[in-house]
């Protein structure tokens, strides 16, 4: 066999043996693993999400003093920057929902024992979940679609725009809470919640 053959057969042979020995690359779920959430949907909400969401809800608004009616928008980079952060985690923090995890801390049972309880349990909410999913993940990717919609209104500092965006994630939260929180929206509900603030927050006599 000539040299120049001989040299053909050996490349040949090595890049087979490196073919057939090279790790298969590594996909997606092997670079990240499985997701193990930390806290309960109760505490992610309550620690991330509500709160950077009102770093939204309060970019605008309107109150009154003895000069009437004042506006309350941002003015500074700053208050931009603040709106940008309450987008991100929303835009982000909204798909956490999607990983498995309880709905409330152990023994936590929301406000859902007695005749007149205002909230579901998490038994119940997780009931509804598992019988609807898609609904689930319906209510998660329009929180996500509003704090995808305030970054693009970052970028061009519309606060038009601001206004209707804050209105959107307030209907993105009431409507995923009438879904897993509350009971149902029937006067009896309304009625059972009227005497329940009641009872918290007892009127105080004039004076």
């Amino acid at each position: 066999m000539s040299v120049s053959a001989r040299i053909v057969l050996l490349t040949a042979f090595a890049s087979s043996c490196s073919a057939s020995t090279a790790p298969p690359a590594a996909s997606h779920s092997d670079l990240w693993g499985d997701l193990k959430p930390v806290v309960s949907v109760k505490e992610l909400m309550r620690d991330m999400i509500d709160p950077l969401a009102d770093n939204i809800f309060d970019a605008v608004g309107v109150t009154l003093d003895t000069n009437g009616a004042v506006e309350r928008t941002p003015q500074s980079e700053e208050d931009w920057e603040r709106i940008r952060i309450g987008a991100t985690t929303l835009a982000e923090g909204a798909y956490l929902l999607k990983v498995a995890r309880p709905f409330a801390p152990a023994g936590d049972l929301n406000n859902s024992t007695g005749p007149d309880a205002v909230e579901l349990s998490p038994d119940q909410i997780k009931a509804k979940l598992e019988n609807d999913p898609v609904e689930w993940n319906a209510r998660i990717e329009a929180l996500r679609n509003v704090g995808l919609e305030v970054l693009d209104i970052v970028k061009r500092k519309d606060v038009q725009e601001l206004w209707d965006a804050a209105e959107n994630l307030d209907a993105a939260c009431e409507n995923c809470h009438r879904s897993y929180w509350y009971p149902g929206e029937t006067p009896e509900y309304y009625s059972k919640l009227d005497r329940r603030l009641a009872e918290m927050y007892p009127a105080r006599p004039n004076r």
